[in-house]
């Protein structure tokens, strides 16, 4: 890629746009409903609806909003749990700002900052590491979350810290793997998926590979997508193009940036440093086999969970609060019955009216998008 506006082309979208509506005439589940295409990643949901992209394909193609938002997904207890190690006296609890509005039961890591805890916003683990240097007579806890996608940065800091002998650095892990959520969402009785967008910067670090039962298993096509307009235009032609020819395979769209076999120095670090938890919650999608990490024990005194007393409880959402139906795709977020009224983004009640890659977010402020003229073209 030399240029973003290559990428954001007008008049190829609109040659996409055809040849998307031409290969669905051809498919004939396409007259009896609309084929339901996944975005797992919720990266591809904000650009879907920030360039108006459900407006001016076809009404025979549905997309339906994924899991893949690692701050969407967290559950109410983990956030309470994260308040409960930030309102210690001792303790600079450090997290990416996306996480500090994410509501608790009782209160958010921003409410928590305002009541008077050392709760710091942080561009990377490294910066956590960097404040535990700054203040040896503080602990400092890192709230790690994410898919593969940003598990290296985490695990590397925490082989830095063991490294330079930094004692007083910690990470809460609630770091998450991105297989064993698409098997859960395949293995739902409530959805009907016809093909998947796959995630791109995950992809990055695991590579294609994992991917493949996708498609061995379940006879599922997908496409590794990237995140610009044509990017994705172009992967959903590519998914469609299998159905279309009865094909199920794993299709790397995004192979300017993804490799088949991953990063092989990020997944050393992680496999050094991680290991898989046996269940991890979700929200929404309830507790999922081996989906999460902890810290491995020979890293013990870097595990927030050991060092600390966490309260580690199971907290259930909001009753008016449909978060789960949304990240699990059986309705879209304009469906829930609290969407732009009680649920903003400004005063959010939901994890995914937070998030920059929430699905609510996206709906919220990209919806009302006009490309009607764009429909016919």
């Amino acid at each position: 890629m030399k240029f973003v506006d290559e990428f954001r082309d007008p008049e190829k979208a609109q040659m996409l746009a055809r040849e998307i509506r031409s290969v669905v005439a051809g498919i004939a589940r396409a007259k009896q409903r609309p084929l339901q295409i996944m975005e797992v990643c919720g990266g591809h949901t904000h650009s879907i609806f920030r360039y108006g992209m459900t407006q001016f394909l076809p009404d025979e193609v549905e997309f339906v909003h994924g899991p893949g938002c690692p701050v969407c997904v967290l559950p109410m207890g983990r956030v309470d749990d994260c308040v409960a190690l930030a309102e210690l006296p001792q303790v600079i609890f450090t997290t990416f700002g996306d996480a500090m509005r994410v509501p608790g039961s009782k209160k958010s890591l921003l409410k928590a900052k305002a009541d008077g805890a050392d709760v710091r916003m942080v561009y990377s683990p490294l910066d956590a590491l960097k404040l535990a240097k700054d203040n040896p007579e503080r602990e400092v806890v890192f709230f790690g979350l994410g898919f593969e996608t940003t598990m290296p940065s985490t695990a590397m800091t925490v082989l830095q810290a063991k490294k330079q002998g930094i004692t007083n650095f910690s990470l809460f892990c609630n770091h998450i793997t991105i297989i064993p959520t698409i098997k859960a969402i395949l293995d739902s009785p409530d959805l009907h998926l016809d093909g998947f967008l796959g995630p791109g910067h995950v992809s990055m670090v695991i590579g294609t590979r994992p991917y493949e039962f996708i498609a061995s298993e379940y006879g599922k096509p997908i496409t590794i997508a990237g995140f610009e307009p044509l990017d994705v235009l172009h992967s959903l032609w590519m998914v469609l193009k299998q159905i279309a020819e009865g094909r199920a395979e794993v299709e790397n769209q995004y192979g300017r940036i993804v490799p088949r076999d991953g990063n092989l120095k990020a997944l050393a670090a992680i496999d050094q440093v991680f290991e898989p938890r046996e269940f991890f919650e979700w929200r929404g999608l309830g507790s999922i086999e081996h989906s999460g990490v902890r810290v491995r024990a020979a890293y013990a005194e870097f595990d927030a969970e050991r060092r600390f007393s966490v309260p580690n409880l199971t907290i259930a959402d909001p009753k008016d609060c449909q978060c789960g139906e949304v990240l699990k795709g059986v309705i879209k977020p304009h469906q829930c019955k609290v969407f732009g009224t009680t649920c903003t983004p400004e005063m959010p009640l939901g994890s995914l009216m937070v998030s920059t890659e929430g699905a609510c977010a996206a709906h919220y402020n990209y919806g009302r998008i006009d490309t009607t003229g764009l429909k016919n073209t």
